[in-house]
């Protein structure tokens, strides 16, 4: 890396501003990684009420995020990255320590794997079953709704819940045997599901046990989504 890009990236390390709704899933997946690295204080948070459909705004969306959605990462020098992964991964690069989304190529594999499933299985499918199942952000927002898309994902997250049981009953983690940005995924699914009152199926013990045990987690339990 040159001067002038180490010089940028010191700088944008001192000042981050994220585009948050602090109870929502997604902003929580880059929460508990800003508090898994230890960065709350290099980052400032701006709320962006989703209920108000204030990410749908045209200057948000032409200024913040074309794709209208939360969260969104502002460096000191203007750069914007959005997706949690893609922000997490700026994060665990600009700081190593602790690894979120791997060290070895096969780590990084499979954790960006692994929360690539979790997405697709259970975080997104929920997020399909609650625009479109359930009032969702209301109607200034949910401007289009195909109820029966919603519920056939619905179905389609609680297998992605049975699936990570099956996994769980042979590791620790997502991704293994250490906590990464997988069971990060997997932890706003979760969030998710107690949003749209999905509940997750008793039988699926070794999820609800690992869940709970992620909640002891200091960068998890301290955030707004677990509060009250």
């Amino acid at each position: 890396m040159s001067e002038l890009a180490a010089n940028i990236e010191a700088s944008n390390l001192q000042s981050m501003t994220i585009y948050d709704f602090p109870v929502g899933p997604y902003p929580t997946r880059v929460r508990i990684a800003i508090a898994e690295k230890n960065l709350q204080d290099k980052v400032r948070f701006e709320m962006v009420d989703l209920y108000k459909g204030e990410h749908k705004r045209p200057d948000f969306i032409e200024q913040k995020n074309y794709s209208g959605t939360l969260p969104v990462l502002e460096l000191a020098d203007g750069t914007l990255i959005a997706e949690c992964t893609a922000i997490t991964q700026y994060l665990d690069t600009l700081d190593g320590s602790p690894s979120l989304t791997g060290t070895s190529p096969l780590e990084q594999g499979t954790i960006h794997m692994m929360s690539k499933r979790a997405e697709i299985e259970m975080l997104d499918a929920i997020s399909t079953y609650f625009h479109h199942g359930t009032p969702g952000l209301g109607p200034s927002v949910e401007l289009y709704q195909n109820p029966e898309w919603g519920f056939r994902q619905r179905d389609k997250a609680v297998r992605g819940m049975h699936y990570f049981d099956k996994l769980l009953q042979r590791q620790s983690f997502i991704a293994g045997e250490k906590f990464s940005m997988a069971d990060i995924t997997v932890i706003g699914g979760l969030v998710f599901a107690a949003i749209v009152k999905l509940d997750v199926p008793q039988e699926c013990e070794a999820l609800l046990a690992w869940f709970e045990r992620m909640k002891t987690r200091e960068s998890v339990k301290s955030q707004p989504a677990f509060s009250g």
